[in-house]
């Protein structure tokens, strides 16, 4: 081949990778635009205040295309599929509770995002921010709203598998007092003390007395779930195959989700809820794997996220193993009830 003919097939080499490029570029511009636009049939959403005292709301990320798209938006509780208030605070994940409010972030950058939490007071302003390590996945407020909590991804993206590393914080929301990973707690398994290099800490669940928090810790393939002391900085293990705890309202039981053999690895769980009396679990009615960490409206139901159409729908089942599961929300992920 000449010279000539070389560098022919290189130039259409190189308009060829240009037009794949430029088509890619096109692609992606024309989906985020339809992102910012908002879809017929979709739910109703309308900038307005969103108050994290207001009762009776449940306030989440609406995740219905349009401009409102990622933003906290809240409903009344007893009519989750009804018109929306968006807030114009955008989280990836949220949880509330006591007029504090825990919002988890992406900040895109030139060359890649970064993450943060930033938390919030009961009209959404900024009390604190802090830097995430990797990408976030769980969001918990106690209570009181006195401590919040979150999870992040620091190695791989999913818990489906085993090749995957957490951070779990703690933060004092009265003093801003960072814990940044639960790592630095004495664990206590099978009554001795325990270390493992590889320990993975997740789902952070807080109790009513300022003092008590369940989570998830993995270690050598196993999870169990926790029990911990924010006073004495310890974690104590109570039970095995024990996923993204929440605790119930009145402090007596765990929702879970629990690992199920036989089931794809990629889809591996089922909702039960834990009896912390007696230890005794109870399979709930929903037969889909559920890859979330499940919100009690009140003490006798769950609420909780599903693949849907614009990412992820919200569903409810009764805690007590009875019913069926139902879709109570479209377009909608991370929920938390004011009461």
């Amino acid at each position: 081949m000449t010279v000539r003919n070389r560098l022919l097939v290189l130039l259409a080499a190189v308009l060829a990778l240009a037009a794949v490029a430029v088509a890619s570029v096109l692609h992606a511009s024309a989906r985020a635009e339809r992102r910012d636009q908002t879809q017929p049939g979709g739910p109703k959403v309308t900038p307005g205040v969103v108050d994290l005292t207001a009762g009776g709301r449940m306030i989440f990320r609406n995740m219905a295309w349009g401009p409102h798209r990622d933003e906290l938006t809240t409903v009344p509780a007893s009519d989750p599929s009804g018109p929306r208030t968006a807030s114009g605070v955008k989280c990836l994940r949220f949880y509330a509770a006591s007029g504090t409010g825990v919002c988890l972030q992406a900040v895109h950058g030139a060359v890649s995002d970064t993450y943060r939490a930033v938390i919030l007071d009961a009209r959404l302003e900024v009390r604190y921010r802090y830097d995430v390590p990797g990408i976030p996945s769980r969001a918990r407020v106690s209570p009181t709203g006195h401590y919040a909590a979150w999870t992040a991804f620091v190695g791989g993206d999913s818990y489906a598998g085993t090749d995957f590393s957490t951070r779990a914080a703690i933060v004092d929301v009265r003093t801003g007092k960072l814990t940044s990973t639960l790592e630095a707690y004495r664990v206590v398994k099978d009554g001795r003390a325990y270390h493992a290099a590889d320990v993975n800490f997740w789902g952070v669940t807080f109790a009513a007395d300022d003092r008590t928090f369940y989570a998830t810790m993995a270690t050598k393939g196993k999870t169990y779930l926790v029990r911990g002391d924010l006073r004495a900085r310890t974690v104590t293990t109570l039970h095995t195959n024990v996923e993204c705890p929440s605790l119930s309202p009145d402090g007596t039981r765990i929702a879970f989700k629990k690992r199920v053999p036989g089931l794809s690895k990629d889809a591996p769980w089922r909702l039960y809820v834990l009896d912390l009396r007696t230890m005794r679990e109870t399979a709930l009615a929903e037969s889909r794997s559920v890859d979330d960490q499940a919100v009690w409206k009140d003490d006798h139901t769950l609420v909780y996220a599903l693949p849907g159409d614009y990412g992820a729908d919200l569903y409810s089942v009764p805690a007590d193993g009875g019913g069926t599961a139902r879709r109570i929300s479209t377009a909608a992920v991370s929920p938390a009830f004011v009461r």
